[in-house]
């Protein structure tokens, strides 16, 4: 039996309409794929996740844009450490639950379950720099053209191989 994902389950009414509508309007294009060169087993591999985690010693993820407009983002990112644990980082998103990070920081960034990874030789090695942006944007102009492009040029600079992408 075939499984349909339902994206918009937890949206409802006018919202679920407008990014249906939103969508449509979005000229299709091929997906670019790329191939891995090598083996997973030999990658370095990073994280991105949307939640909008920062290190409780960085700058905060722009809350009062996002309290003043729920349909705007922050468009920039952050860098977080391989080391950083839940006690170092907290969640600067209006739309997901900051408890979650308190709880468990490997829900929304999971560094110790790459780590295991790591040492049980299912990837080569954790990189050093992992990232975190706010998701929801529904404007992200600025993202693709500043944030992502930073961030692309870091993880070649640390000669990551791969990027796990974590939604919030």
């Amino acid at each position: 039996m075939a499984r349909k994902v339902d994206s918009y389950r937890f949206i409802g009414g006018m919202t679920k309409r407008m990014i249906k509508t939103w969508i449509k309007m979005e000229n299709p294009r091929e997906i670019p794929w790329t191939p891995l060169p090598k083996p997973l087993r030999d990658c370095k591999v990073a994280l991105l996740s949307s939640a909008a985690i920062a290190l409780k010693t960085d700058r905060p993820f722009d809350q009062e844009g996002e309290r003043r407009n729920p349909w705007w983002g922050d468009p920039s990112y952050r860098v977080i450490p391989r080391t950083a644990t839940g006690e170092d980082v907290r969640l600067y998103h209006l739309h997901v639950d900051p408890t979650i990070v308190e709880r468990d920081l490997n829900c929304l960034l999971p560094l110790q379950r790459l780590v295991e990874l790591e040492e049980a030789s299912e990837i080569g090695q954790v990189a050093d720099s992992h990232y975190s942006m706010m998701g929801y944007l529904l404007q992200p102009e600025t993202a693709l053209r500043e944030s992502i492009p930073a961030i692309i040029e870091h993880m070649r600079d640390e000669e990551v191989d791969g990027l796990i992408l974590v939604p919030a």
